[in-house]
């Protein structure tokens, strides 16, 4: 049976002024029922374009659904484990509305089946209920290193241990998961769901070498010559935060976002502060419009700040960061400031930041990404006054790094890589993810991930 309502089950989340304060899962997840009502409103069209052309890692979407019609959770788990090794995960970040609910035919009269909602239920589902651990598969003599354990390293070495490679994740920092762990607040992805997938990875033979980085503690020749490895993937990502190279960036009180959010999701606490905790300020200033400007401001509302600012460049139409994202920041207090260009940021004449020194913008043509460009109005600089800014800009890949892989890149300074295979400029060594296609999402991360252990098995079965 159908459920012809046009409207989504709304997914149960705390009251913002319950999540100002503190960092618990803002979204709670769907009960039982609220699941099979929300999972009887697909149709069941013959086309699929869910699956087909929403889902980066093909993910089937109508079959895992309609086990959940049926009540049949753990099945619709298994389904889901054919396609993705970390369902939890994406059910909670991946940008749904612009991929598989962004195709889904409901929303052409209405609203789309929420299936990322309906993936997290069926994670979390297992994950309360099912107290089976998957085991290691039986060995095919060969090992295949990837470098990075975020989310592209992460499905790769999945896919590639469920083939029966011996698997070994060489990750630079003492954590696991990458952006999953150390970009992504806890108010959106709790840690022990991070934990709990990769524990999943580890039941499947797959072993993890933390502190290890390439460039410093090993070398593309060591591992495919004295380490006996078969073949590399690189899914390291694009981690440098890159800067407006604007005055005052410099100043005491003036972050980059990657830097807050790290010191906040590691507990690593900040360089200079007492105990290592982020100081109270009377407004903090987020620059960006993405989302990693909403993980920080949000997460910036939760250190106790009089006011948090997003300062953007472009109208409200024009920011990326996902729509849920910019409606909770809104809605926990957080003030947006649009068509403004930071030029500098303000000294109060000791070191500390005072504001930023901003001018007016309007939307001028398109550019080569269909995004209309903000144009300068001269005579408008004006200062909104802010003691911390936090840039959220955007990230790049480590130049330094490519540069002691010795690997080809693009004229972006990406790693080149064959599209139909993966395979870089050096033989046996594969890339993936942001430092190939520089930065998109988890899942986009995921697939190709699981497109470069496909590969991969490709080669070293011929």
């Amino acid at each position: 049976m159908i459920n012809f309502t046009r409207k989504k089950n709304p997914m149960p989340e705390l009251e913002p002024e319950v999540r100002r304060g503190s960092f618990a899962e803002s979204q709670t997840g769907y009960t039982e029922e609220e699941a099979v009502c929300e999972a009887m409103r697909c149709l069941k069209c013959r086309e699929h374009p869910c699956m087909t052309s929403g889902c980066p890692v093909h993910n089937r979407i109508p079959d895992f659904i309609d086990m959940i019609c049926q009540g049949r959770f753990e099945d619709a788990y298994q389904i889901l484990r054919t396609t993705t090794c970390l369902p939890a995960v994406c059910g909670r970040v991946c940008p749904q509305e612009e991929q598989c609910e962004g195709r889904c035919v409901r929303g052409i009269r209405g609203q789309s089946v929420a299936v990322g909602a309906l993936e997290r239920f069926v994670a979390d589902w297992h994950r309360e209920h099912v107290a089976a651990e998957l085991k290691a598969r039986e060995g095919n003599g060969k090992k295949v290193a990837v470098v990075g354990a975020g989310p592209a390293g992460l499905a790769a070495a999945g896919d590639l241990a469920e083939l029966g490679y011996g698997v070994t994740v060489f990750e630079k920092s003492q954590v696991l998961g990458g952006v999953l762990t150390y970009g992504i607040p806890q108010f959106r992805l709790p840690k022990d769901i991070v934990e709990d997938e990769i524990s999943q990875l580890k039941a499947l033979g797959v072993s993890f070498e933390t502190g290890r980085a390439l460039g410093e503690d090993l070398s593309l020749d060591d591992l495919l010559g004295s380490m006996g490895f078969s073949a590399v993937f690189l899914g390291f990502g694009a981690g440098i935060s890159r800067t407006m190279n604007i005055p005052g960036e410099d100043l005491k009180g003036c972050f980059q976002a990657q830097d807050f959010l790290n010191g906040i999701n590691l507990k690593e606490g900040f360089s200079g502060f007492p105990e290592g905790r982020f100081p109270k300020y009377g407004t903090i200033a987020v620059v960006g419009g993405g989302n990693v400007a909403m993980d920080a401001c949000r997460s910036a509302v939760r250190t106790g700040a009089g006011k948090v600012l997003i300062v953007y460049r472009r109208s409200e139409a024009e920011m990326p960061a996902h729509e849920g994202e910019i409606r909770e920041a809104r809605d926990e207090g957080v003030e947006f400031v649009f068509l403004h260009n930071p030029v500098r940021v303000v000294d109060d004449g000791s070191g500390k930041v005072a504001g930023l020194e901003c001018l007016d913008t309007k939307l001028g043509e398109d550019d080569s990404r269909g995004h209309r460009k903000p144009v300068n109005i001269p005579g408008t600089e004006h200062v909104v006054p802010a003691d911390c800014v936090i840039m959220a800009v955007g990230t790049g890949a480590d130049d330094e790094l490519l540069g002691k892989c010795g690997l080809e890149t693009d004229s972006k300074g990406r790693i080149r890589v064959d599209p139909e295979t993966m395979e870089t400029s050096r033989p046996r060594v594969f890339a993936g993810g942001d430092a190939v296609t520089g930065p998109l999402t988890v899942i986009s991360a995921m697939g190709a991930g699981r497109r470069a252990a496909a590969a991969i098995h490709r080669k070293l079965s011929a």
